[in-house]
């Protein structure tokens, strides 16, 4: 079947897309479209508890499907004169933007989501993908030498985020309360004896899946600085090659990614992981001990404890009270193992 695509839609510029280029991206867009129907469809199969590690891979494999229909139909695009290499007019495809402004921050919610970080932190760490692909863009349409300032802010954002990534994972550990340096910190925060223990077993097996994860996309997202500088920055590569440059990096940290992340935790139960710590102390972590508060592994959980000899309320936590009974004045803690628990 012939592609009329550049007929329909004539290239603009001295630098623009070919037929083959047109080709190569009808390609990435059915690889894209096939990926998202696949998602979608094991979405609605799996139990309702389970779906919510697919809904970020249906999202970001429609936007990236509807960005390469734009791309092989040389839509989406505007010109711009280079500053190399026999400078003339190139085509910049902003749509291209547009898919990574809203799919960039969208994985990083999917990996953060793994983690006990604060919804602050996660934030923040969203912010500075955003700033990197703005700087990207803005970078791409300066004539001007005064693109590759923008290019240095946005590698800055690109190697502040993946600090970011990994480093506060250490802190704040795995949701399913691997204990990190904030998990020890908050269970160590118990004056009593009967701190209770989360679900610290499974939580270091989550810790592994993020990191090797986190691990593929921070290697992925380490290239696309050196494909936008030989292209868009440096004009040494022509459109042609940069879609293909491009089409196999977004194949890679699309649905290549989402593949693994959707395996690896296809039969777990979302809203039963815990948290690995925080200030607001949400999290998964045992009952409280004790008459006073009781800190559980996952953080700062306050379980009210009865000070008569009746049982004891539920715990406020986030991730859902759970029943601490106490028996006396210096009751004790129901976690597995019945625990003594001094006065707090």
């Amino acid at each position: 079947m012939a592609n009329h695509a550049l007929d329909n839609n004539p290239p603009a510029g001295d630098r623009h897309i070919t037929t083959h280029a047109s080709d190569w991206l009808w390609a990435v867009f059915a690889v894209m479209l096939l990926s998202f129907l696949g998602a979608l469809l094991w979405n609605h199969s799996r139990k309702q508890r389970t779906r919510p590690f697919h809904h970020i891979p249906v999202i970001v494999l429609w936007v990236s499907t509807l960005t390469y229909f734009a791309l092989a139909s040389d839509l989406g695009y505007t010109l711009t004169r280079a500053e190399f290499n026999g400078q003339g007019t190139r085509q910049i495809w902003w749509v291209r933007y547009i898919q990574w402004f809203i799919n960039a921050p969208l994985i990083l919610l999917a990996l953060m989501g793994l983690t006990g970080m604060l919804v602050s932190e996660m934030l923040t760490t969203m912010f500075f993908a955003w700033t990197l692909v703005i700087m990207g863009l803005v970078g791409a349409l300066t004539r001007s030498s005064y693109k590759w300032g923008f290019y240095a802010f946005g590698v800055f954002s690109l190697l502040y985020l993946l600090y970011r990534l990994f480093a506060h994972h250490r802190q704040y550990g795995s949701r399913s309360g691997y204990t990190g340096a904030r998990d020890s910190a908050g269970a160590g925060a118990n004056t009593g004896t009967g701190a209770g223990a989360g679900a610290g077993g499974g939580g270091k097996g989550i810790s592994k899946r993020f990191y090797l994860l986190a691990s593929w996309i921070a290697l992925i997202w380490l290239l696309y600085p050196i494909c936008w500088g030989l292209s868009e920055g440096g004009n040494r590569i022509t459109p042609t090659s940069e879609m293909v440059f491009y089409g196999i990096l977004d194949i890679l940290s699309g649905p290549v990614f989402f593949l693994a992340y959707m395996l690896m935790f296809r039969g777990m139960d979302y809203w039963k992981l815990g948290s690995g710590g925080g200030d607001s102390g949400a999290g998964g972590g045992g009952l409280g001990s004790g008459t006073g508060a009781g800190a559980g592994v996952g953080g700062a959980n306050t379980n009210a404890a009865g000070t008569g000899s009746g049982a004891g309320g539920y715990g406020s936590n986030a991730a859902g009270g759970a029943p601490a009974a106490n028996f006396g004045e210096k009751g004790a803690a129901a976690n597995g193992n019945t625990q003594a628990a001094g006065h707090v």
